[in-house]
């Protein structure tokens, strides 16, 4: 339907024209809740029209049917970020103190994923800038209580990790096959 009163009025007086000439039927009671009418008329309006869409099957086979209501966790307001997060598997997210706890938790895998030292111990240095700048900043949050690491101290460790991987590695490789036959030259 238009805004505008000038095509309001238009097909109201053609509407009345059609209806004097016998062309059009009879306008039918209104589908909705009357302009002045009380609350309790409009709520029993919306509680029928519920009541029919309920018998016609429209609130069948709706996403989430049958399954329980999320009701845990307080009101949050920022609750579709936290949804998108966990569903999205985003990383690197949130608060300084909560994605550097979650780094130093998955530090070890983080750097076996490098492979020089050099590179080691820059990635154990640039962490360990990020913890004491994000304690300095007043920014409200959760206070970062995260170590700091001790580089050399990773190095070693990155170092006998490697080491492992490559004995296993060593160990699981089969054997070099050798050739039954030569070509000739």
């Amino acid at each position: 339907m238009s805004d505008d009163p000038r095509q309001a009025a238009e097909r109201y007086r053609l509407d009345r024209e059609l209806r004097d000439a016998g062309l059009a039927p009879e306008p039918a009671e209104p589908t909705g809740p009357a302009r002045g009418s009380t609350a309790a008329e409009r709520a029993a309006f919306v509680e029928t029209s519920i009541q029919q869409a309920i018998r016609r099957g429209e609130f069948d086979n709706l996403p989430g049917a049958g399954k329980p209501l999320d009701l845990s966790t307080s009101h949050d307001p920022d609750w579709w970020i936290r949804r998108k997060i966990e569903t999205e598997q985003l990383t690197g997210l949130g608060p300084p103190a909560l994605t550097l706890r979650v780094e130093h938790k998955e530090m070890a895998d983080r750097l076996d994923a490098i492979a020089h030292e050099a590179e080691v111990r820059e990635a154990v240095d640039d962490f360990n800038r990020r913890v004491i700048e994000a304690r300095r900043q007043l920014q409200g949050g959760p206070p970062v209580v995260t170590p700091t690491v001790d580089v050399d101290a990773e190095v070693a460790a990155w170092i006998e990790r490697r080491r492992a991987r490559e004995e296993a590695a060593a160990v699981a490789a089969p054997p070099p096959r050798r050739r039954w036959f030569r070509r000739g030259r």
